[in-house]
């Protein structure tokens, strides 16, 4: 399974029900944290999701209301008796908070805690299943987006056939990816007798806070699902502008022009109580569009 649950969908000040941001990206037995802001722990208890399946965390800046509920959950791990490593990537000033943090409580964590800093837009994790990637935002401070894709072979192994024709397991992998068999005599069994099609691999870009920049279409472009931020309504325009948002409209055109198969928005003002509104204006211009509601969980498809 690959999807998104919704931890936190507001912006600055929690209102309303809904908390800061903060996702888990589940694709099988990877869980990933993107942003964690304050009361994540709680969500995560309120919707059952285990901190314990979680090995990297991604923070996209350093407002508070994307990481103040970082501290806090990472000590809960220690508490919990987390042996296994954690990674976090966040730009680099995180990890002169988290080591004053430590140290003035004088917190001792059971596991590693490695820190990798946000330094260059590219690769940062590549796994035998998975990549991450992590690309630039335009906000008012240092400010990334990240892309995680599962890893496919080209090819599926067709069992039928696989056990008619008597295939070893150790000829498998070659078979994923594309390579004929031969037998023991000289013959040639065709790669397609043996295999079937792969489906496409699929992906789920976050894009953190930002002013509309059209340079963000061509790094999100095609992906599955996008998630991007729509701080305001399109009427005010101007003030996210001002303060390095984004509107629905712009947020709508960003996910059309990049081809994406679907769009959820995220980050709503505080000065919003009744969200609907966002998800119609955004589907003026792109139709495939959901609201980014605390605790759904959206499959990426």
């Amino acid at each position: 399974m690959f999807s998104v649950t919704i931890l936190g969908n507001n912006s600055a000040l929690p209102a309303y029900g809904r908390f800061p941001t903060a996702q888990v990206v589940t694709l099988n037995e990877q869980a990933f944290l993107i942003d964690c802001g304050e009361g994540t722990q709680i969500q995560m208890s309120k919707y059952k999701i285990r901190r314990s399946k979680i090995n990297h965390i991604f923070i996209s800046h350093l407002h508070g209301d994307h990481y103040f509920g970082l501290v806090g959950l990472i000590t809960s791990m220690g508490l919990l008796g987390r042996e296994n490593d954690l990674h976090l990537y966040a730009p680099a000033p995180l990890k002169q908070i988290l080591d004053l943090q430590f140290t003035v409580a004088d917190t001792r964590l059971p596991f590693t805690l490695n820190f990798h800093a946000l330094e260059n837009e590219g690769l940062i994790v590549d796994d035998k299943k998975f990549t991450v990637e992590c690309f630039k935002t335009q906000h008012r401070i240092e400010c990334w987006g990240f892309i995680i894709r599962e890893k496919k072979q080209p090819r599926k192994i067709n069992k039928e056939k696989i056990k008619e024709y008597t295939i070893p397991s150790a000829y498998y992998e070659r078979l994923k990816n594309g390579d004929d068999y031969e037998t023991k005599d000289g013959n040639i069994i065709k790669n397609e007798i043996l295999t079937i099609a792969n489906t496409p691999a699929r992906s789920y870009a976050f894009c953190a806070d930002t002013i509309y920049d059209e340079s963000l279409i061509d790094k999100v472009a095609n992906v599955s699902l996008l998630y991007h931020e729509t701080t305001y309504l399109k009427d005010l325009e101007d003030r996210a502008t001002d303060r390095f948002h984004s509107t629905t409209i712009q947020a709508a055109s960003i996910a059309k022009n990049a081809n994406v198969s679907k769009l959820l928005i995220g980050h709503f003002s505080s000065k919003y109580e009744q969200l609907d509104i966002f998800e119609q204006e955004a589907k003026e211009v792109f139709f495939n569009t959901q609201l980014a509601i605390d605790g759904v969980t959206f499959l990426i498809k």
